[in-house]
């Protein structure tokens, strides 16, 4: 009998006890694979909700409408969405890697924690909209962040309208001074300004507005990581405030590079 016409019962006996064994292996860690996924994902929605990290077994706490989780979550996605589309904007006014390098990570960065933020008020089953006409960093008003905010990113354009922008606007796009809702935040006017330069007046120009940016996204992260009852969305507001500031930094040192400085 040749090798060809073996049948299974005059399968060399070594060989099948390896091949069943090889089964058995995939199976268990296949197994584990699913199982650890499932943890994982109980472990992501607890902290989500508020009832982990030493919070009671069944204290599932999903914060309120109006509270600083839910602001928060609001308030940054609406804050990061402009980062990451000032991000791409620069992309396409210069050839320098190191600033397309910069865009890339923040656009990377703030488009996954905004994708975050979004998802945990689908998980709360909350609106991405403030509750009647609430202003935006409302509720940073107890640790008085919501004021420390608009000083903070004080400069040409920015800073002041920022503040006022806030102050005087609502919750929908466009509201506010020249569509400034939030501390930080570039105006209207700036982006269309910013789509028109190229080369180094552009970097320059990105990298003045994302310092301003990020010294109001800053802001808003610490008044979160004292005010957010939820541990994860703390974790994530002490994450955002490490990460931003290292990257202020980094764009104090570009803007340096070309003979320029962050607004005053």
């Amino acid at each position: 009998m040749t090798a060809g016409e073996r049948t299974a019962g005059d399968e060399d006996p070594h060989a099948l006890v390896e091949r069943r064994k090889t089964r058995r292996v995939r199976r268990t860690a296949g197994a584990a694979v699913a199982l650890a996924l499932l943890f994982a994902g109980a472990a992501t929605v607890a902290s989500a909700r508020g009832d982990g990290d030493g919070a009671g077994a069944g204290d599932a706490r999903v914060p309120g409408a109006s509270s600083a989780d839910a602001g928060f979550a609001r308030d940054m996605a609406v804050h990061h969405q402009q980062a990451v589309e000032m991000s791409f904007i620069v992309r396409d006014r210069t050839d320098d890697e190191d600033v397309r390098r910069l865009a890339y990570d923040i656009a990377n960065t703030q488009a996954n924690q905004r994708g975050m933020l979004l998802g945990w008020l689908d998980l709360w089953e909350l609106p991405k909209v403030a509750p009647g006409g609430e202003q935006p960093m409302a509720w940073m008003a107890d640790t008085g962040g919501h004021e420390h905010g608009g000083t903070d990113t004080g400069g040409t354009g920015t800073g002041g309208t920022g503040h006022g922008g806030h102050g005087s606007g609502g919750s929908e796009a466009g509201s506010g001074a020249d569509g400034v809702l939030m501390a930080g935040m570039a105006s209207r006017s700036e982006l269309a300004r910013l789509n028109r330069l190229d080369g180094e007046r552009a970097e320059v120009f990105f990298l003045q507005l994302m310092t301003d940016h990020h010294k109001g996204g800053v802001a808003m992260a610490e008044a979160c990581a004292s005010l957010c009852s939820v541990p994860a969305e703390q974790r994530l507001a002490r994450g955002m405030v490490e990460g931003q500031q290292s990257e202020l930094g980094l764009m104090r040192d570009m803007l340096a590079e070309r003979e320029a400085e962050p607004r005053p």
